[in-house]
């Protein structure tokens, strides 16, 4: 398969002139955040110790999923009043994580730079594998194989360029 990196770039350029807005002539969003984003949970306990045990994110609640008797939906606190929750499915054969179309590419979280650097010292000493990108972005996977991204720019920021 051949891309047409020219046409690509062409049509971003496109895209951009019908439908990006200037700060000041950007209409408020409708949203007041994210309330949480739900990812999927093969072992409740492991994903606690590592979401709370390394990351640091405080689990905040667990209760039974609503949609799936015996199923857990449980929360962690990841800063600015958002949640990263998760669902485990006692029964279902889930299979390995897959990005699909769709479907969860990565979760960028962002950290300052202090904790950044102390969570790369904890990733190291846990052995987890991580990509370093730009000084200031790690990309690794959780348990199941999620990717995540911590990420040392302010929110809104990204590798020194403002995206809000």
């Amino acid at each position: 398969m051949t891309i047409d990196i020219d046409a690509i770039n062409k049509a971003r350029e496109e895209i951009k002139t019908t439908y990006l807005k200037e700060g000041g002539e950007r209409p408020p969003t409708s949203a007041r955040g994210v309330h949480h984003v739900a990812l999927l949970s093969s072992d409740v306990e492991r994903t606690i110790q590592f979401y709370q045990g390394l990351l640091e994110f405080p689990l905040t609640e667990i209760f039974e999923n609503r949609d799936y008797a015996g199923s857990n939906h449980f929360f962690f606190d990841i800063g600015a009043g958002n949640l990263l929750a998760f669902f485990d499915m006692p029964g279902l054969d889930l299979g390995p994580y897959a990005e699909v179309l769709g479907g969860l590419h990565h979760l960028c979280i962002s950290v300052e730079p202090e904790r950044w650097e102390h969570l790369r010292g904890k990733l190291d000493a846990a052995g987890v594998e991580y990509l370093l990108e730009s000084k200031v972005s790690l990309y690794f996977r959780d348990p199941d194989g999620a990717r995540l991204e911590l990420l040392a720019d302010p929110l809104g920021e990204m590798y020194g360029s403002k995206v809000l």
